[in-house]
């Protein structure tokens, strides 16, 4: 499998990507290309049970000597509570940092609205 495979990337800022649904896997890549911290916005089981969970991932970002965050967020909403605990996160969790949830596109709705000024 290629990098780009295992690693999607879409960035949101210099120091910040977000990507779609990572694999424990992808947590050693993600380490390797630079990353010091991840952010997960997807709930558990939003998709079944073939969905990685949120302690296997963790479990491989903490191996590769990753910082962890799980910050499950609805799809189609975040709280304005949700959208602060973001932005306290991007302020406080070691750079660069790579947030993930089913496509990618909530964890880019967190990024902007966390850093609308």
């Amino acid at each position: 499998m290629m990098d780009d495979e295992l690693l999607p990337l879409h960035p949101v800022a210099p120091d910040v990507c977000v990507a779609p649904q990572l694999t424990p896997e992808a947590m050693a890549e993600a380490a390797r290309k630079g990353f010091k911290s991840v952010i997960n916005n997807r709930p558990d089981y939003e998709e079944g049970p073939e969905q990685p969970t949120n302690a296997s991932i963790e479990a491989a970002a903490r191996a590769a000597g990753l910082e962890y965050a799980f910050l499950p967020v609805q799809g189609g909403y975040q709280s304005p509570e949700e959208i602060a605990a973001f932005g306290k996160l991007l302020q406080e969790m070691p750079r660069p940092i790579l947030a993930f949830c089913r496509s990618g596109a909530r964890s880019s709705r967190l990024f902007v609205a966390a850093t609308r000024s």
